[in-house]
């Protein structure tokens, strides 16, 4: 096997001696030397589900890379879960931890001069985080998601993590009973894996089989499932190939490629936290991509899946329906998606979809024939206006009207809506604004799971809109606008709302409008002044000094 020049760096120059000493520590002998050496990002973590499978996973790619003819060195990454931290203060961490795993990655890496890269995560941020590693580094890598949780059951219905979620507005508005409560909290997560629905991880793993950084099939299997383990291992061999074929991150990750992910995100109806994370993604890489492009993609392509949270099933349901394969396959044959891009196996998408049919199995209702999509369009919509005049996200499916006119109702952070909307102070027909959550606001735009779910719960999801400079669950629904930018702990218009004032959301027109003259704004804009960071040392405090606008991903490099 032909080596690169990092691991040359051990078997040449002045430094030989030395380095060879020190792996002779860690198990190489005289033949391992000639061996590439792949790191293995292990995101393994006892705190979660989504990451508390991984080991088993670490240990099978290990061996097969071994076997393979590799040298395989483990080392961690850390991982931050936000169905656990929301609506606390630890959730600020989770959109850092993103930047945390990127580092962690490029410090391992780079660090010790690896030949190649098989990154195992769980949670939703492991997954953006690990990419954003290997396209800035472009050392050959593949990602391996931990897989999905198994659907929960109470009272014969499926649940995922939302489901409490949404149990608690329910429970503060009277429509549930304390046996369901406790019987939907107690049942909801049964397995290890990540949530169940299109949410946020399920969504950035699926796209990454359409970008072609995993293999194809491999997302959407369930995390305790014997064929997740087999599926580490053969990506596991899948790399040791791309490393003789000296086949990069930026070989694969291109604007076409970035296409086909995001088109595949909008016919699973997948989370708008995708939007941040393949800006993101596309910075690392060096791909121009806007957030304009997510909105041309969305304009031509249907929602195909009925999906969490805005339909019946989850992730298992998807994978036993055919799952991502499938999906692509049939924007192939649409002429949605770019056959000739590359993928982690050395062929191209075309060439890995060639035995998946053009259409549908009869037999499952997750995936749609391309005659009766779930929605025309995709669901990720880019809007503008006066009030977000670098744009911002709405999650438009689902309902039935897209678009509201009403009352502010502001808050300047999560923790003080949460509190209203419980104390049931929120009617049909307002408009919540939830400021200064955004990058450097919050910091590190907190989702809103925790206020949307309990609008949900109580029964206000189609009347009443949320608009925010922090971001959302892949879990969330309903008329809910994230990312606006700029945010307002840097003056965006978003800082200049009044209570009270007339805001209009309109999906139709794409429109976000803060219904005030412009000579009041500019009168109030003069008046408005800067807040107090609310972290002054630590991480959150590089963060805000680092990142950037949502608009562009918030990156921090």
């Amino acid at each position: 096997m032909a080596l690169n020049r990092r691991s040359r760096l051990i078997t040449q120059g002045v430094q030989r001696s030395p380095n060879r000493a020190m792996l002779r520590a860690v198990g190489f002998g005289d033949s391992d030397f000639e061996k590439p050496i792949v790191g293995v990002a292990n995101g393994h973590s006892t705190m979660n589900p989504c990451n508390a499978g991984i080991q088993p996973l670490v240990e099978r790619a290990m061996a097969a890379l071994k076997q393979a003819g590799a040298m395989p060195q483990v080392f961690g990454f850390p991982t931050v879960t936000d169905g656990i931290g929301m609506g606390t203060e630890g959730m600020k961490y989770s959109l850092v931890s993103r930047e945390v795993i990127a580092d962690s990655i490029e410090v391992a890496v780079n660090g010790q001069c690896m030949d190649g890269v098989v990154t195992v995560g769980g949670c939703d941020k492991n997954m953006p985080g690990s990419m954003i590693a290997m396209a800035r580094m472009n050392v050959p890598g593949i990602f391996v998601y931990a897989g999905t949780i198994k659907p929960g059951k109470w009272k014969g219905q499926d649940l995922t993590i939302v489901s409490a979620f949404e149990a608690v507005g329910a429970y503060a508005a009277g429509k549930m009973n304390q046996e369901d409560f406790d019987g939907i909290e107690k049942n909801a997560c049964p397995s290890v894996g990540a949530c169940g629905g299109m949410y946020t991880a399920n969504t950035m793993s699926s796209s990454f089989e359409a970008l072609g950084m995993s293999l194809l099939g491999s997302s959407q299997m369930a995390s305790p499932d014997p064929e997740k383990a087999d599926s580490a291992a053969q990506s596991a061999r899948a790399l040791v190939n791309a490393i003789k074929i000296n086949l990069r991150p930026r070989d694969i990750i291109t604007r076409k490629a970035i296409e086909n992910a995001v088109a595949l995100i909008m016919a699973t109806g997948g989370s708008t936290n995708a939007v941040l994370h393949y800006l993101a993604i596309a910075h690392a890489a060096g791909v121009k991509w806007t957030i304009d492009d997510f909105e041309r993609v969305r304009r031509k392509v249907p929602v195909l899946c009925e999906l969490k949270p805005s339909g019946r099933f989850v992730a298992t349901d998807f994978h036993r329906a055919g799952g991502v394969p499938q999906v692509l396959k049939m924007l192939l044959a649409h002429g949605l998606l770019h056959g000739e891009c590359m993928t982690i196996t050395g062929s191209t998408m075309a060439e890995e979809l060639r035995n998946v049919p053009d259409t549908p199995r009869a037999d499952q209702q997750v995936i749609r024939p391309w005659s009766n999509p779930l929605y025309p369009h995709g669901h990720l919509a880019i809007l503008r206006g006066n009030l977000a005049p670098e744009g911002c996200v709405a999650k438009i499916t689902g309902l039935k009207n897209l678009s509201i006119t009403g009352p502010a109702r502001v808050f300047d952070s999560e923790p003080a809506a949460m509190k209203a909307i419980l104390a049931k102070k929120v009617r049909p027909g307002d408009v919540i604004v939830i400021r200064y959550e955004g990058p450097k606001g919050g910091p590190g735009m907190q989702e809103m799971l925790a206020p949307t779910s309990a609008i949900i719960g109580q029964g206000l999801g189609e009347s009443v809109g949320l608009i925010t400079d922090g971001r959302f669950s892949g879990g969330t629904w309903g008329m809910v606008v994230g990312h606006v930018a700029p945010e307002a702990f840097v003056g965006g218009p978003i800082a200049l709302v009044n209570e009270g004032d007339s805001i209009t959301i309109d999906a139709h027109k794409r429109l976000i409008q803060l219904n005030v003259p412009a000579k009041e704004l500019a009168a109030r804009r003069k008046k408005w002044k800067q807040p107090k960071p609310r972290y002054t040392r630590g991480v959150l405090a590089k963060y805000i000094a680092l990142v950037s606008t949502a608009s562009t991903g918030a990156v921090t490099d």
